[in-house]
């Protein structure tokens, strides 16, 4: 039995779904709003590697490695990005939240903190992890930004640890949240989900 089941997350009008070969379209279509994989710092598959992004996905999943999520709108089924669980280690009970990112229209919306709300939940509380992890290129300061609000504390920063797509190499800057610290950081997120949110310009 692999660590993570499939499963369909969802809250909010927000649902995480296992990915699959339905997706391909609307993760193109997701992804070209913004033409997010033109951001050098990101994992934003370009549009004629859609399928081969979503193959990779799943033979990862089959080795029991990462989960791929599709982010969809629960009313429409409309793909609005992708996330994962990966790096996942059974015997220690840790995860990793990453492959992460949403249309441009998604970004600054409730729709990060909701997914987080959901993966954190289950990781920790069905999963029963004993960390959950993050990673990020030392560039992307709005992914740090993002992790930090979380109340995710800084574990350190592992020089020269990947390839960019560019072919430039990345210092990786690691994350995590203990078990012990989620009840906390679970009442900051839904506080920030309850909160009145002021209007997008």
């Amino acid at each position: 039995m692999a660590f993570v089941e499939p499963v369909t997350l969802s809250s909010r009008g927000i649902a995480l779904v296992p990915l699959s070969p339905a997706h391909e379209d609307g993760l193109r279509g997701a992804a070209a709003d913004g033409e997010l994989w033109t951001l050098r710092v990101t994992s934003v598959p370009e549009p004629r590697d859609t399928r081969a992004y979503i193959e990779h996905a799943m033979q990862l999943r089959e080795a029991g490695s990462r989960f791929a999520f599709a982010v969809t709108d629960q009313a429409t089924g409309e793909v609005l990005g992708s996330t994962s669980y990966h790096d996942i280690v059974p015997a220690v009970k840790r995860v990793e939240i990453g492959w992460t990112w949403y249309a441009k229209r998604c970004q600054r919306t409730h729709i990060n903190t909701t997914c987080k709300l959901l993966l954190l939940t289950h990781a920790f509380e069905t999963l029963q992890c004993n960390v959950v992890g993050w990673r990020t290129d030392n560039f992307n300061f709005a992914s740090q930004n993002a992790i930090e609000r979380l109340g995710a504390k800084k574990d350190g920063v592992i020089r020269g640890h990947a390839l960019r797509r560019d072919g430039t190499v990345r210092d990786t800057v690691m994350y995590s949240v203990a078990a012990g610290e989620w009840p906390e950081i679970k009442a900051q997120l839904l506080y920030l989900l309850n909160k009145p949110r002021p209007p997008r310009e």
